[in-house]
């Protein structure tokens, strides 16, 4: 092991052996045993990193706080009302019918557009119709072959 490698591997796992890849254990403490200046300096950084990083603590967060988040849960507050007997429950699957219906409506819509209501050949054209046999303006019986 190099002792670049080394320093790469002190910083990414930090100063403790069990901390490093099983694979590269026994490598990195062969340098280590060699004593290398080196290798001794990326541990001795990485062992000051890993003390100021130990010594950082967090407070714990205040009783009101913890009150607080678990009253504003939905699940939290044993005074509050189910879903289903808020007054506006229904608003939210109004919402999910109101778009499907939508759908449904735009589908036939576009279906009575693109075929013929009467489905007769002297019925209207299809506003879709690709053949250019007829137009919005033409009249279907009206045979035009002979001319």
């Amino acid at each position: 092991m190099t002792p670049e490698r080394f320093r790469r591997l002190t910083e990414a796992y930090g100063a403790m052996p069990e901390h490093w890849p099983q694979a590269e254990r026994a490598d990195a403490e062969a340098l280590l045993a060699q004593r290398h200046p080196d290798a001794l300096a990326a541990l001795a950084e990485a062992g000051s990193l890993d003390l100021l990083l130990s010594a950082h603590a967090v407070a714990a967060p205040e009783t009101e706080l913890i009150r607080r988040i678990v009253e504003s849960s939905p699940a939290g507050s044993s005074s509050r009302k189910p879903a289903w007997k808020k007054p506006n429950w229904w608003l939210s699957g109004a919402g999910f019918v109101g778009a499907g219906v939508a759908g449904i409506a735009a589908g036939v819509l576009v279906m009575s557009l693109a075929t013929s209501l009467s489905g007769a050949p002297g019925g209207p054209p299809s506003l879709f119709d690709q053949t250019g046999e007829s137009t919005v303006f033409s009249n279907g019986t009206t045979d035009w072959s002979d001319q």
